[in-house]
C-alpha cells in the first residue's frame, strides 16, 4: 500500500507474527533483492483498552520509527476494508501514542483519512543555526523529528538531506524538509500551498511523508509564513492539514492507496 507514495510493506501479525521485523524490513524493502518499500508495517492487535489496533512500522534500514502518517492511513483502509473494523473511527497505538483516524468512505470503499496527530512540540529554533553547521530552520516533533528548513531550492534534498539527517545536532538523527511557500490563496480548504521534498530517517528521498507534512504546516504557521490551513505537495502527492484552533491538535487528510497482495517465503 501507499499513501501518496510512500509505499510500505503492511503484515497482519495477528494471522502472521514476525519474529525479526527489522531484519525483514531490510530484506524485503530492497528494491531489486526484495519486494521494494519505504519500510514495513505491522498491524496488530491492541495491549490496551483505549486503542482498537496496534502499529509498528520500521524504516528500510531496519530502525523502528515512532510513528509515519501516510502508514497509518492505510492501516484504516485495510482494517475496514478488510472487514476488521466495522465503524468508520479507529483508535491506533502508535510508539508515539494513540491517533484518532476517521475515515470517510464512499461505496464500502475508502477514500481518504482524517489523523488526529496530537499537538507538535516545538524546540527552540536559536539551537539549530548556522553556527552548527545547519541552514536555518524549524525543528518539530510529531512524534518524531523534523527539521524543516524553507528555501526556494528544495531539490538541495538531494545533496544535503542525508548529511543533516546525521548531524550531531540530531544525536538520535532526524527526517528533514526542504519547503517552499508557493502560494497564499485564502480558500476554505487551504490558505497556502507548500511544495515539500522530504528525506526520511532510516529511508532517505521518499514520494512523501505525513509527519513531514504535519511537521512543514506547523513550522509556516509559527514562522508566520501560512495560517493554519495548507496543502502539501510532495512529490507523490497532496496532504491537507490543519493546525485545529481548539487544541493546537494536528488533522492530516490524505489518500491511501492498495498495489497488490502477495506472498513471499522466509530464506532458510
Amino acid at each position: 500500500m501507499h499513501g501518496c507514495g510512500n509505499d510500505y510493506i503492511y503484515i497482519n501479525t495477528m494471522e502472521h507474527p514476525i519474529a525479526d521485523p527489522a531484519a525483514v524490513a531490510i530484506a524485503w524493502s530492497h528494491r531489486h533483492k526484495g519486494i521494494g518499500s519505504d519500510g514495513l508495517v505491522l498491524i496488530g492487535a491492541s495491549p490496551i483498552p483505549k486503542a482498537d489496533y496496534s502499529m509498528r512500522i520500521f524504516n528500510a534500514d531496519g530502525s523502528e520509527a515512532m510513528m509515519c502518517g501516510n502508514a497509518s492511513r492505510c492501516i484504516g483502509k485495510y482494517l475496514y476494508e478488510r472487514g476488521l473494523a466495522k465503524k468508520n473511527d479507529i483508535r491506533l497505538l502508535t510508539p508515539s501514542g494513540v491517533k484518532i483516524l476517521q475515515l470517510h468512505i464512499a461505496n464500502g470503499l475508502v477514500e481518504n483519512v482524517t489523523v488526529d496527530m496530537g499537538a507538535p512540540r516545538l524546540s527552540d529554533e536559536s539551537l539549530f543555526i548556522s553556527s552548527r553547521g545547519l541552514d536555518k530552520g524549524t525543528f518539530v516533533s510529531m512524534g518524531n523529528p523534523h527539521y524543516v528548513i524553507f528555501t526556494d531550492n528544495v531539490d538541495q534534498v538531494s545533496e544535503k538531506g542525508r548529511a543533516l539527517e546525521h548531524h550531531p545536532a540530531f544525536p538520535q538523527r532526524c527526517n528533514i524538509e526542504f519547503a517552499r511557500v508557493d502560494t497564499v490563496v485564502g480558500g476554505p480548504v487551504a490558505d497556502t500551498v507548500i511544495r515539500v521534498r522530504v528525506w526520511e530517517r532510516g529511508s532517505g528521498i521518499t514520494q512523501a511523508c505525513g509527519t513531514g507534512a504535519c511537521a512543514t504546516a506547523v513550522a509556516a504557521f509559527v514562522t508566520g509564513k501560512a495560517g493554519r490551513h495548507s496543502e502539501i505537495i510532495m512529490d507523490g502527492g497532496t496532504l491537507t492539514i490543519e493546525l485545529r484552533e481548539s487544541d493546537n491538535h494536528v488533522l492530516m487528510t490524505g489518500p491511501a492507496t492498495f498495489v497488490f497482495d502477495g506472498e513471499i517465503e522466509f530464506a532458510d
